[in-house]
């Protein structure tokens, strides 16, 4: 693989891996944020669901920015972000500016949610795309792990323990930041510019077997189109229903519930809070190990299969993750862990690691940075509510009836796989393209 294109894509991921951080770092401050600001269960929802406001302003605002000023540009705003939000949450001296800055920094997740798999996949060739996108993804659940280990190192550091949680995400938003100086621009922007000879020597420099015919369809796939071109039309359909329901059914899995949740999962069925800190670090390093599998898998088998074997495995293990709620002798032992670590492998295994990639395929090039955002600001709006009502649903109705909800949604996801998503496998941008006008 060439190496200026690996190395483009690996410091764009770090904006994924940021991500991974800052949702996953507030799962082991809950208990410290919940006594130090006196929450309640509904304003401890509001403390955790107001980073995932931020994703949805980020996600549906960025993709005209990402068209004007590029992605990279947009990417290095993330990091400032990023950066400032960090520090904002360790130094919080109340319970509003706390709220204010996660807010921040969910407005940068948002946005380089959308901006980094777009950005690997337009300077990607078709044979590796999706392996190089889900670097994207890995990058997210290396990020989750570094929060939970992070958070299990830290829990013992005094009663600021918290602060440091948060403060410690400032060291990778700064280097994320700096790197992005010495990358190129995506191709694809490029071209939409109006700077084709640019695009060809960034493609040049990544690799690319033949600049001139990948440029040429690049520009034939743009066609006339520039600038404002609107996203809700009749022909873009069928890509806007297929990327907004491949992340919502992923988020109601049920998955970040337990990335925002699992130490207080975990103690509510009897862990020490040490112990519930290091059961969230083998989830994270479950989330890692499958995501690492499946992006071996991702362009041999194709994006469908591993979405149904994961659909059917989460409904299995999530039902199995419910039984111990509705059996008090088994809450206490390893039988909510297990089923929880294997819900997290399915999850990895599939949509952790297809989703980053079909959203950045599914969409013409003309439209993908406002498809892309669309998507994802359902993504996140749905995760938003998920992670604002859970603490109440699990106090109010229990931990079984809860994850047996979200076990059985994943039979019409199962099928809505089955029955309406294309196979993007191995196919270029512009080729997908004429396939999704067709539909």
């Amino acid at each position: 693989m060439n190496r200026k294109l690996l190395f483009a894509t690996v410091v764009s991921a770090l904006g994924s891996f940021l991500f991974g951080f800052d949702t996953a770092v507030i799962s082991g401050t809950t208990r410290f944020i919940t006594a130090f600001f006196s929450l309640t269960d509904t304003t401890l929802g509001v403390t955790v669901s107001v980073a995932l406001w931020g994703t949805m302003l980020g996600a549906i605002i960025v993709g005209r920015p990402g068209d004007i000023w590029g992605r990279r540009a947009v990417l290095m705003v993330c990091g400032v972000a990023y950066l400032v939000s960090a520090l904002g949450c360790a130094l919080a001296g109340s319970w509003g500016a706390l709220l204010a800055f996660r807010f921040l920094g969910g407005i940068a997740i948002g946005a380089s949610s959308v901006m980094a798999p777009m950005y690997i996949a337009e300077i990607s060739p078709a044979r590796l795309r999706g392996r190089l996108v889900a670097v994207a993804q890995l990058n997210i659940v290396i990020g989750i792990l570094a929060a939970f280990f992070s958070n299990y190192l830290l829990v013992g550091a005094g009663p600021d323990n918290w602060r440091w949680m948060f403060g410690v995400m400032a060291i990778p938003s700064a280097a994320f930041f700096a790197l992005l100086f010495i990358v190129p621009d995506s191709a694809r922007w490029l071209v939409r510019v109006g700077r084709p000879a640019e695009a060809g020597a960034v493609l040049a420099s990544v690799g690319a077997p033949d600049v001139e015919t990948e440029i040429r369809e690049i520009v034939n796939s743009l066609g006339e189109e520039r600038g404002a071109v609107p996203l809700l039309q009749r022909k873009y359909r069928f890509a806007i229903w297929c990327a907004l329901l491949l992340p919502v059914f992923g988020i109601l899995s049920g998955i970040n519930v337990i990335m925002y949740y699992a130490p207080m999962i975990f103690e509510r069925a009897g862990a020490s809070t040490d112990a519930a800190m290091l059961q969230a670090v083998v989830v994270g390093i479950t989330n890692l190990v499958f995501t690492v599998a499946a992006m071996f898998l991702i362009d041999r088998i194709g994006r469908r299969p591993l979405l149904m074997i994961g659909a059917a495995g989460m409904c299995l293990s999530m039902a199995g993750a419910a039984v111990p709620y509705f059996d008090e002798h088994l809450l206490g032992g390893g039988a909510l862990v297990a089923c929880v670590v294997a819900f997290v492998a399915f999850f990895a295994f599939s949509v952790g690691a297809v989703i980053w990639v079909f959203l950045s395929e599914i969409f013409p090039n003309a439209v993908r940075a406002k498809g892309q955002a669309l998507a994802t600001f359902a993504d996140w709006g749905v995760n938003a509510v998920v992670g604002l009502l859970f603490p109440v649903a699990l106090t109010a109705f229990g931990g079984g009836a809860v994850f047996l909800f979200f076990s059985l949604l994943e039979i019409p996801f199962f099928f809505f796989v089955l029955r309406m998503m294309p196979e993007t496998k191995g196919k270029s941008l512009e080729e997908l393209e004429r396939i999704v006008l067709q539909r």
